[in-house]
């Protein structure tokens, strides 16, 4: 998949959000690189304090929370089906998003989202 293809799969997944969401993210960067350096197989990463660990009257004099989808592993594992490659890299960022909003892993696995 082209690299602008790829970006574009994030902008709509973004697009699509709902507006209470979206407004949320204001201070969250969403990255795209082709590996993460320290594990190449992995497709995404949360970095930042989720919503639900934040006190109230925090600050935003924090640095942004950010997102990374990773575009060589996806392409190689999904690559094959634009389609399925579109919907795994979506599933990633919403994946990653959802740990912002202060979603776990047990739970995101519940929901079919691990």
């Amino acid at each position: 998949m082209p690299a602008d293809v790829f970006d574009q799969v994030i902008d709509r997944t973004l697009a699509e959000l709902p507006a209470r969401f979206a407004a949320l993210l204001e201070n969250v960067e969403v990255i795209v690189e082709e590996a993460d350096p320290d594990e190449p197989d992995i497709y995404g990463l949360y970095e930042g304090i989720p919503l639900t660990e934040r006190y109230e009257g925090a600050t935003d004099l924090q640095p942004p929370d950010r997102v990374w989808v990773f575009r060589r592993p996806l392409t190689e594992d999904f690559g094959h089906d634009p389609a399925l490659l579109a919907k795994e890299i979506r599933v990633t960022l919403l994946h990653e998003l959802a740990h912002f909003f202060g979603i776990d892993e047990q739970r995101l696995d519940e929901l079919g989202w691990a």
